[in-house]
């Protein structure tokens, strides 16, 4: 076990710069949610040149697995996030967005490339391991009806079962090296709400 961490940590090391390269290739080219198109390419060709396995769900969201060499029927998912929201980019920045009013603001860039990243060190370390690694790239985080309810309708939690789902978020307030967990739910979800108000019309500044 000891050996494969240090392989694990190598490896991270070995791929850092390539996948810092991919998050920044993904910032400039952000889509918004259910647009994930040129996105969805550029995940299935990474995913092709690493030999892993995928399929299509949602119109835009990929789901590959990686099927470790050992006996196991444990199932792993983990997932990742691709759409960016309408909001103006930050001015300055080599890496800034190519796409006027379209924005990786929420760090969906940096979950789609650590999950590539992942799936790079899990492809050449699947002779150390069993059972499956379900990755899951899901479009349509930032907008109702969610591409996760579209992929569960459509079966990505099937055929294999996971037996849990792993789900990464950036969080700027937790200090670089340290990493926080929980079971359930972490950060708040997406939802609408719909009001009827009743009473005399006025101003919004200056209801009185």
């Amino acid at each position: 076990m000891a050996n494969l961490k240090t392989n694990i940590q190598q490896l991270a090391k070995d791929f850092f710069t390539e996948t810092v390269e991919i998050r920044r290739h993904l910032h400039q080219n952000p889509e918004l949610s259910f647009e994930e198109f040129e996105t969805s390419a550029f995940i299935k060709q990474r995913l092709d040149e690493l030999g892993i396995s995928y399929q299509v769900m949602a119109t835009t969201g990929i789901v590959g697995l990686i099927h470790g060499t050992l006996a196991s029927d444990k199932v792993i998912a983990l997932r990742a996030d691709m759409d960016a929201l309408p909001i103006t980019e930050v001015e300055g920045r080599t890496y800034g967005s190519t796409k006027p009013g379209i924005m990786h603001a929420c760090g969906h860039d940096v979950h789609t490339a650590s999950l590539l990243g992942v799936a790079k060190i899990l492809q050449a370390l699947k002779h150390t391991f069993g059972g499956t690694i379900k990755l899951i790239f899901q479009p349509g985080e930032e907008r109702l009806p969610g591409g996760a309810s579209l992929m569960i309708q459509e079966g990505v939690l099937e055929n294999p079962v996971p037996t849990a789902v792993i789900g990464q978020h950036v969080m700027p307030f937790i200090e670089v090296g340290k990493v926080g967990f929980r079971s359930g739910q972490y950060m708040a979800s997406c939802d609408e709400l719909f009001m009827t108000i009743k009473g005399k019309g006025g101003h919004g500044a200056q209801p009185h």
